[in-house]
């Protein structure tokens, strides 16, 4: 099973939206075995986000990030990188296919509602920047027979 990062940025908190992408995260089978809020500050931002660094948006990125509140998950599952990347949709929200994450919570390249890893290596770079190992919460699901052959899990 693969972990991925899920970062529920301060405007999905503040439009209230937070629940809603939680649950379609557990209704897709995925399992959420970490979760906490807190306030991002510029500093971890400027490591989270080094590949923007240089980018002439950065300044807004880091501003959004930090205005509020996230949302930070652990999300466990067969091939959960791919399937949570997938289910969040294009970064720009304009761009985004109806039915993802973005696509139906919002407009913007920017103010996107989640942030999801990218590849399985940036994910374990990423939950180990927000989680430490005694977060963790893992169980098991009598429900796995039903969501995976035994040949996946």
């Amino acid at each position: 099973m693969e972990r991925t990062l899920v970062i529920l940025k301060p405007g999905a908190i503040q439009r209230g939206i937070a629940g809603e992408i939680i649950a379609r995260i557990e209704k897709r089978g995925l399992k959420i075995i970490a979760m906490k809020m807190a306030q991002l500050t510029p500093e971890i931002c400027k490591v989270h986000y080094a590949h923007l660094l240089e980018k002439p948006f950065y300044p807004w990125l880091e501003a959004g990030m930090t205005a509020g509140p996230v949302v930070l998950m652990c999300v466990e599952g067969c091939d959960a990188v791919h399937v949570v990347h997938e289910m969040a949709g294009a970064t720009n929200g304009r761009k985004a296919a109806p039915g993802t994450i973005r696509g139906d919570y919002c407009l913007s390249a920017q103010e996107n509602v989640v942030h999801t890893s990218d590849s399985l290596e940036t994910a374990e770079k990423e939950l180990k920047r927000f989680f430490k190992e005694e977060d963790y919460c893992p169980y098991s699901s009598p429900l796995t027979p039903f969501l995976y052959a035994p040949d996946e899990v």
